[in-house]
């Protein structure tokens, strides 16, 4: 009994300790994505407001003391933002917004950040304002200390130049696209290059399985996919696509790493198709079992220091794409929502990833760094890809679609979104 519960114990503090690695590596995530667009915009000349990491009531916050910008981190961290001053607002708002030097008798803000007003006022008057702790009558000294922070500097976001704020806005998507080939560089430098390796149906973790003699002209276990009827194969979905429409019988021209004594060496080897290949969706993995009568696993290999940069290029890359075709065959109905996952998803399936092994917990962490770089650039209403058409627009037409237009649309998007998420998630938990 003693050794079940220390056992049950030590599982529970595994799972607690993936989750939290799991919400750390999509805190960092969102982190890094708005640090780009905070770091192009203070750059560029963009008045920033806040940068907060998560939604909700403020955990942490800390405004400087020599920018007035605040820095918080909050309570929900499945997001976060880089509050440019102006970006929600619309020309109408911008217009009304009091200009300190159109207005001679407006109250004027002293170097140390505390107002002063240019209008004459007695004696009882300024008495009655004051009070003598130091405090505005009414108003906290906490308030008042509050008012020595400087504000801002910098140009309202609308009021930068189209080009300077499409840079700002995809800045988010270049740093997780970075963030993620530094982790996959340090997977792959570790662990050696991902590529594909076919088993045994039957196969289980930890069987033995032998290699194949090397004069076999056929495609056998253990041979590791370089090329399918000659194109790349880096992921199980290179296979998909270099073999749908093929038929049952047919023959297709395969290249192999196959060891020959100690080494890995190349070789030209013959598929014969067991089944026609007419797979319904990049997931089909039952079909291409069928169709090569053997299964493909993920397996890593080292193969020398630029290979390793190279492939780590190239796999990112590979990572993308499936990232745009799986929406492709979302929106086309090939795939169903609920092969999707929301922000529960992602941080269940991190978890599990990374109590499986750090291989696997750097490969998620980079495929999701990929694909929230992917995402946000898509044309969808709240994500930053639609708000670069919407400059775009602006840059072509020398005049920005209506403000409230605008703000209507995201607002919608960003609707769309939250009950999008929820959706997956619910499908993936019933």
């Amino acid at each position: 009994m003693t050794v079940y519960l220390l056992a049950t114990f030590g599982g529970v503090m595994k799972s607690i300790g993936g989750i939290a690695l799991a919400v750390a590596v999509l805190l960092a995530m969102v982190t890094i994505h708005e640090f780009g667009h905070y770091i192009v915009g203070k750059r560029l000349g963009f008045k920033i407001n806040e940068f907060s990491v998560g939604f909700g009531p403020a955990l942490l916050k800390k405004r400087s003391k020599k920018t007035g910008e605040l820095f918080a981190l909050r309570l929900v961290p499945l997001g976060g933002y880089c509050a440019f001053d102006g970006e929600d607002e619309d020309d109408e708002e911008e217009s009304q917004t009091p200009s300190k030097e159109a207005e001679p008798s407006a109250d004027l803000e002293n170097e140390g950040g505390r107002v002063e007003s240019t209008e004459e006022k007695s004696v009882d008057e300024l008495f009655t304002e004051t009070e003598i702790d130091g405090s505005e009558e009414g108003k906290p000294a906490e308030e008042k200390q509050e008012d020595e922070y400087p504000e801002p500097k910098g140009e309202r976001f609308n009021n930068q130049p189209p080009w300077k704020r499409i840079l700002v806005l995809l800045a988010g998507a270049v740093m997780n696209y970075l963030l993620a080939l530094t982790l996959i560089i340090i997977m792959v430098g570790i662990y050696g290059e991902p590529m594909c390796i076919a088993m045994p149906i039957d196969y289980e973790d930890g069987m033995v399985v032998e290699h194949e003699d090397w004069e076999t002209p056929y495609l056998s276990q253990r041979d590791i996919l370089l090329e399918i009827n000659g194109e790349d194969i880096s992921m199980i979905t290179d296979c998909i696509d270099a073999l749908q429409g093929k038929k049952a019988g047919d023959e297709v021209p395969v290249t192999v790493l196959r060891k020959r004594g100690e080494e890995w060496q190349e070789k030209e080897v013959i598929l014969v198709l067991q089944a026609d290949a007419d797979f319904e969706n990049m997931a089909d993995t039952q079909v291409l079992e069928n169709v090569l009568g053997l299964e493909i696993y993920t397996t890593t290999l080292q193969r020398g220091f630029w290979r390793t940069i190279g492939a780590s290029f190239e796999y990112s890359w590979e990572m993308g794409t499936a990232v745009i075709r799986s929406l492709g065959e979302l929106i086309t109905g090939k795939l169903g929502v609920d092969s999707m996952g929301g922000p529960v998803t992602t941080i269940t399936t991190t978890a599990q990833a990374a109590t499986v092994s750090p291989f696997s917990f750097l490969y998620i962490a980079s495929f999701i760094g990929v694909n929230l770089a992917v995402f946000n650039l898509l044309p969808i209403p709240a994500l930053d890809g639609c708000k670069i058409i919407f400059c775009i627009i602006e840059w072509i037409r020398k005049k920005p679609v209506n403000r409230k237009v605008e703000a209507i649309i995201h607002f919608a998007g960003i609707i769309f979104l939250f009950g999008f998420a929820i959706l997956v998630d619910l499908l993936q938990l019933f």
